[in-house]
């Protein structure tokens, strides 16, 4: 829980390099993801690294886990340090850069923001163990994206076209291949941890019908392929319980409008603390319409 300079000589190695520079695409992350990022055959050990590169200044960890009372009981959440970011500068490697906005400095909805680069995270892993599927990681789109988007301050940040703007937790694509054809789908991210109303009476305050709303519109005026050049779009929510997702789609449904770009997921909690390949693998709900699973292109 707290750093403890031993004065170890520390002699990195590769998969040292590897772990800074997945720490580096996902802010967050507990101990079970980097491994299975990086492998090694015993976990034990493999903590132990990780515990030796905490100590000497290479890695942190974030104080906002100790606050839980079943911190002891989990994987240990860790992010990039000083010593990673000099490692990593050493190197004179490119280094690809962040897969979400997540910005520096401790973040107040710490449990949202990890949930985020779970997220990520297991949809990444997803597609590595796939020889059909390539992962396209938010660098990646803002490279492509038009030139008054690359060079905005916050890019990230979609105009909606009522009025005001729209930033989702996550945005990725897959490439899909097949023979010797490519296709691609973009998603936006949506992590709820149950925090904001499904709907309410007054229209002026936040719910996640109004971002529904928003997202339909931005849909609705291909502004995704304006602002960040992709031509489709579709809104992954990823919530924390069934009767919770069950209220959304319903809410949904309701609506007038077409909604075969909304697809829904729930997960118990604590769910993320291992991988979840599902994210990538297995059905998200619809409205109206059967689940989908979006590691098919169709």
């Amino acid at each position: 829980m707290r750093r403890t300079r031993t004065g170890k000589r520390i002699e990195l190695t590769a998969r040292d390099i590897e772990i800074f520079k997945i720490l580096e695409k996902y802010r967050y992350l507990r101990s079970t993801y980097i491994h299975a990022f990086v492998g090694g055959a015993s976990a034990t050990r493999f903590k132990e690294r990780l515990g030796d590169l905490f100590h000497e200044g290479y890695l942190d960890r974030p104080t906002q886990q100790w606050e839980f009372a079943d911190a002891r009981h989990m994987p240990t959440v860790h992010e990039g340090g000083v010593g990673s970011a000099q490692a990593l500068r050493a190197t004179g490697v490119a280094r690809e850069g962040a897969n979400t906005f997540l910005a520096n400095g401790v973040h107040r909805q710490f449990l949202h923001s990890l949930m985020i680069c779970e997220a990520l995270a297991s949809l990444d892993l997803g597609m590595r163990a796939a020889p059909h599927l390539r992962l396209i990681g938010w660098p990646e789109i803002l490279g492509r994206a038009p030139e008054a988007t690359r060079l905005s301050l916050t890019p990230f940040r979609v105009p909606v076209p009522s009025g005001g703007y729209l930033v989702p937790d996550g945005l990725f694509g897959i490439e899909y291949r097949s023979g010797g054809t490519k296709t691609y789908r973009f998603f936006a991210l949506e992590a709820d941890r149950g925090t904001m109303p499904v709907v309410r009476s007054n229209p002026n305050q936040t719910s996640y019908l109004k971002k529904v709303a928003a997202y339909r519109e931005v849909i609705d005026r291909q502004v995704h392929k304006s602002h960040w050049g992709i031509p489709k779009l579709l809104v992954l929510t990823l919530t924390t319980g069934e009767a919770r997702m069950a209220e959304m789609i319903r809410q949904l449904g309701a609506q007038p409008g077409n909604n075969a770009a909304f697809l829904f997921k729930a997960i118990r909690g604590g769910t993320l603390r291992q991988p979840m390949l599902q994210l990538l693998n297995g059905p998200w709900e619809r409205a109206g319409l059967p689940p989908s699973c979006i590691a098919e292109s169709d």
